[in-house]
């Protein structure tokens, strides 16, 4: 029977006693959730605050955007900011197709290297397995700026400037964090139900791809939208081996649109960087069950 706010009485001593309301179960679950959210909701509108003034840029007309005071909803919104900053100044379709093209080579690259490696280390067994993992965790201690140098002589030896293939090439040999991701995952499935597929016949790739990686789906979808977002917005990469502005990605066609040009058409620019930023909220808003699932199981699986 479920809890009410009314006070029941108690029998004690033979006498009738009255339970306070606000110590009643369902009264302390209303008040935890109070203090939660009143907690919440202050940080989540100081973090929200940026994109609802980029949302109300990217609506005014130009001599709306610095007046003073500050004018939060534009007196008549300008929907056609959109479609005129993505056309005026760069070709950014041209731009959105190559991060595209870019962006899902790399995430299948990830999924599918990383899986092999994670699978290795936590399924197989092999002499200086955990030595060569550590050698893989030890890896991610080095800032991106120590290996910037000694990629880009690599890469200009092997002829690959001005093309693609630095940026869609390194992801097919793995990223130390997502191996690290899966690995954990893979190690909390008993070794049952491998040794089991075995003796009915099923090799290594049959007992990964039928049988692990259902089981492991929430650290999948957190590798995807890790990969998705970090190749979409991927800045330095392309700002150093990419000349051409027909191979250019939005990253880039974004400071380009800010830097090229001397006066910033600042409700352009926050119009396109809208556009930009709406395949990383749709990828997050339809994988974030399993993305916060996968997050969370991530320091629990040993």
């Amino acid at each position: 029977m479920s809890e009410t706010l009314i006070s029941k009485p108690q029998m004690t001593g033979g006498a009738v006693k009255s339970t306070p309301w606000y110590q009643s179960r369902r009264a302390r679950n209303i008040i935890h959730a109070l203090i939660v959210y009143a907690l919440i909701l202050p940080g989540a509108c100081v973090f929200i605050l940026p994109l609802l003034w980029m949302i109300s840029t990217a609506l005014k007309p130009s001599n709306e955007i610095f007046v003073y005071p500050p004018q939060w909803l534009p007196s008549s919104p300008q929907w056609n900011n959109f479609s005129e900053g993505w056309t005026a100044y760069l070709n950014f379709n041209r731009m959105f197709m190559n991060t595209l093209i870019i962006t899902v080579n790399n995430v299948i690259g990830n999924l599918f290297s990383c899986c092999l490696a994670a699978y290795g280390f936590a399924r197989l067994r092999a002499p200086g397995k955990n030595f060569f993992f550590a050698l893989v965790l030890a890896t991610m201690l080095l800032p991106v700026e120590v290996t910037i140098i000694p990629q880009y002589v690599l890469f200009t030896k092997l002829g690959w400037n001005n093309t693609w293939r630095p940026l869609m090439v390194p992801p097919w040999f793995g990223w130390p964090f997502f191996i690290f991701l899966l690995r954990q995952f893979f190690m909390s499935i008993p070794m049952d139900l491998d040794e089991a597929a075995r003796l009915d016949g099923a090799s290594s790739w049959r007992i990964l791809w039928s049988i692990l990686l259902p089981l492991v789906r929430p650290a999948l979808a957190t590798v995807v939208i890790f990969a998705f977002i970090g190749n979409w917005n991927n800045f330095l990469g392309p700002l150093i081996y990419i000349r051409s502005v027909d191979k250019q990605v939005l990253a880039v066609g974004l400071n380009m649109f800010r830097g090229q040009y001397g006066q910033v058409d600042f409700h352009y620019m926050m119009a396109v960087a809208l556009i930009v930023l709406l395949p990383v909220l749709l990828i997050f808003f339809f994988g974030q069950r399993l993305f916060v699932q996968g997050i969370a199981l991530t320091g629990i699986k040993g």
